[in-house]
């Protein structure tokens, strides 16, 4: 059976223009040797890709995982957060709902690198830079924490900044 989080591919490709447009903000504060920096940009690369019909999804989920192991290279926690951010991206051909992943570590990254005030701003970026047929889709996806069948189950996602920001994201597409 398929999770509802998945999404179906058109709808992967609508939310992974939005997920790497927010992992995008933040690639630049991934700090790494040069092989790991050259695989987060491949990742975001990918992703946009993705996201314009230049690849399937088959030929992204074989290379999801690329990004998260290029994550631990991260010399800083801002660094590391903002290449979970390209990783959840770069997983949007997988599972639609890792879209609001790379939403939450996005603003995690600028929270952890700028403050509390720079990442509500870029919190309010996100919402805003969502289209409208992206809203709708994002909007099919069950609440943080309700379905155990993908990332919006209780897992990382669900706790701390990243559960919070997701929540926030949640509810503007619902309110």
């Amino acid at each position: 059976m398929t999770s509802n989080q998945a999404l179906d591919d058109p709808q992967r490709r609508v939310v992974a223009r939005w997920a790497a447009a927010c992992a995008g903000r933040v690639a630049p504060l991934f700090v790494a040797d040069p092989v790991a920096e050259e695989q987060i940009r491949d990742a975001l690369a990918r992703t946009l890709a993705y996201a314009g019909g230049g690849s399937t999804a088959a030929e992204e989920i074989t290379k999801r995982m690329i990004a998260v192991k290029a994550a631990g290279a991260a010399t800083t926690p801002a660094g590391a957060a903002a290449a979970r951010s390209v990783a959840q991206a770069s997983a949007v051909a997988h599972m639609g709902a890792h879209a609001l992943g790379a939403a939450a570590y996005a603003v995690k990254a600028v929270t952890v690198a700028e403050g509390e005030t720079v990442g509500r701003a870029e919190l309010a970026w996100q919402l805003a830079e969502l289209t409208l047929e992206e809203r709708e889709v994002l909007g099919l996806l069950p609440h943080l924490g309700t379905d155990s069948g993908g990332p919006l189950g209780p897992g990382l996602l669900s706790r701390g900044i990243l559960g919070d920001v997701i929540r926030e994201i949640q509810a503007a597409l619902r309110g």
